[in-house]
């Protein structure tokens, strides 16, 4: 009895020892192997296909007639190994844990399976009575104008100018978290007031509001998590210049046009169907470009855009690395000086919205370079190379430096007082320069100038009011939504933007003049997405609840289409294009 006991003392120390040996060679094993092949990802991807081929064994195995003694036991020394691998991190035999449900086999279907019954399970969880919200729905990433989108509506020209018939379109959000536990009342009153609250209840009953695609009937809902709202509303765009757009370049890689002013480059605040994106699809049949870099709307000149991903990302890399050299020309008020003039002041970004900024030592570093080509006794034509691409950079300086571009509706305005902001110096904050710069144009009559994201600001041209006990959009609330302060330079990340208010792209602040202020047309950096509703778009469609439908509009001036800034050159390593001077720009030029 005695040598008996002892037997199984030291089979018990064997066990113990042996234990604690496997605990080291697994620890050993997990470290080697997360050394060998870089990190848990890689060994999660060697798991999932080790199950997958198990899967395959298993199915194949169950077809046979019978077992034996034989496989049971191999199938219970095949669960060891497996257990032993997943400790030790092994490749040869990586298993992924099924029968837990924390890890699923893609292979096998089980994520669709587990999916229906959660979504189910939060059904049942619902109290009596308690509105039911899906889970949001993974957004398409890219963004690809389709010929449904170019349906949408037509062109027609009339006295020079390119205008587009009004159409039914959908705007999409998800619920923000600011609006959760508030009604849909309450989020149109302080976020959505560019309409009365008379025509969202109208709208309501003609059922063009939606939550959840089903048409909602009482605005007193209260929003959760995850709501999905969309709303048809009645689109008017503005006349643009009728210049045709010029392809100067397509030989596969990249697309080059001269650009006319008053044309967006992409979809924008009230623009879609007059940008540059949307012609050339409709009218050019090129579709599916990347944006390699902008210009502001009133801007004209040379335009790049890559026919691939690959020539975009080389595009970029020199545009990141300055390999990039960009050649504008502009018209100054006064005789600028001969020689070369250079400008180093920081600009810092005053309103994204509305894509005003200021030079401030807060701002970020840049450099202009200046020469004046000729003067005419009145202006001068002035020759620009930005070394750098902050937003507004060329006019921001030529403000600083004493010359603003002739026509330039925001920093050749004298809202920015006596000296106009000659050498940096402004005596007021920067919400001051903005009211005084919107009470500007709203005197004259010419708020469009400043691209503001609220298409109905019009409403307010008699000056500052409060807001009313419809909704309208009041003075104040107008400075709160364009005041946005920020000392980084435009680039092209989307903003915030509400369902109606700001329209269907990123961003609706204006363009951006050289090519480091881009854009990525990503659809996952929108918060709001595009679904349109096709319409007859060869007459004029009137819309009983349309406001602008019952305003008849001029047409806007051509000194308000053209701003006296062109992009002439861009050249590359390999590769240069460029346009021809415009008329205003030549010396024997004489202002109207």
């Amino acid at each position: 009895m005695a040598w008996f006991t002892c037997a199984k003392g030291k089979a018990v120390g064997f066990d113990v020892l042996l234990r604690f040996g496997k605990k080291e060679i697994s620890v050993s094993l997990r470290q080697f192997y997360l050394k060998e092949y870089g990190g848990t990802k890689t060994l999660r991807r060697l798991r999932k296909q080790q199950n997958a081929k198990r899967s395959d064994a298993t199915v194949n195995h169950s077809n046979q007639s019978g077992r034996s003694e034989f496989h049971d036991m191999a199938g219970k020394e095949s669960t060891v190994v497996e257990n032993c691998s997943q400790e030790e991190g092994s490749v040869a035999e990586i298993p992924v844990r099924t029968n837990s449900g924390k890890r699923k086999n893609d292979e096998t279907g089980e994520p669709a399976t587990q999916d229906r019954a959660k979504k189910r399970k939060n059904r049942s969880k619902q109290r009596p009575g308690e509105r039911y919200v899906p889970p949001p729905q993974k957004r398409n990433p890219g963004v690809s104008f389709s010929k449904e989108h170019f349906a949408e509506t037509s062109y027609y020209f009339e006295d020079g100018l390119r205008k587009v018939y009004p159409y039914f379109y959908d705007f999409q959000t998800y619920c923000k978290g600011r609006w959760v536990g508030k009604s849909l009342l309450e989020v149109f009153k302080s976020e959505f007031r560019s309409e009365s609250m008379d025509y969202y209840h109208k709208a309501v009953k003609a059922g063009r509001i939606r939550l959840n695609q089903t048409p909602v009937d009482d605005l007193n809902i209260t929003l959760k998590n995850n709501d999905f709202l969309r709303n048809t509303v009645h689109r008017h765009e503005p006349p643009v210049t009728g210049k045709p757009l010029e392809v100067l370049v397509d030989d596969g890689e990249v697309v080059v046009v001269d650009k006319p002013a008053s044309l967006p480059v992409h979809p924008c605040g009230r623009y879609r169907h007059n940008t540059v994106i949307f012609i050339l699809g409709k009218e050019k049949g090129l579709s599916g470009l990347h944006t390699v870099h902008r210009l502001d709307r009133l801007t004209s000149g040379v335009l790049l855009f890559a026919r691939t991903l690959e020539v975009s990302k080389k595009l970029d890399a020199m545009v990141r690395e300055r390999q990039l050299e960009k050649e504008y020309v502009c018209r100054v008020e006064g005789e600028f000086p001969e020689g070369e003039v250079v400008c180093e002041e920081p600009i810092l970004v005053v309103s994204f919205k509305v894509g005003l900024c200021r030079v401030d030592p807060k701002g970020k570093e840049c450099r202009t370079v200046f020469q004046r080509m000729n003067y005419n006794g009145h202006s001068s034509v002035v020759r620009c190379l930005p070394l750098t691409g902050r937003t507004h950079q060329i006019r921001v300086h030529l403000q600083y430096l004493g010359f603003p571009i002739l026509n330039d509706p925001i920093y050749g305005s004298s809202a920015w007082g006596p000296n106009r902001a000659k050498g940096g110096l402004v005596d007021m904050s920067n919400e001051e320069i903005l009211e005084a710069l919107i009470e500007e144009h709203r005197s004259k009559e010419s708020l469009h100038l400043l691209d503001l994201p609220d298409e109905k600001m019009e409403k307010g041209k008699e000056g500052p009011r409060t807001e009313s006990s419809d909704g309208v959009l009041d003075h104040n609330s107008l400075l709160k939504s364009v005041t946005e302060s920020s000392d980084s330079a435009c680039d092209g990340r989307s903003c915030e933007m509400p369902l109606v208010e700001v329209k269907d792209v990123c961003n609706s602040r204006p363009t951006c003049e050289t090519e480091a202020e881009r854009i990525d047309l990503k659809k996952e950096d929108c918060e709001v997405d595009e679904h349109p509703k096709t319409t007859k778009s060869d007459a004029f469609v009137r819309d009983h609840l349309c406001g602008e439908c019952k305003i008849v509009r001029p047409d806007p001036a051509e000194k308000d289409l053209v701003m006296f800034l062109h992009a002439l050159r861009y050249k590359g390593l390999d590769f240069e294009y460029s346009t021809r001077l415009p008329d205003w720009a030549k010396e024997d030029w004489v202002q109207d």
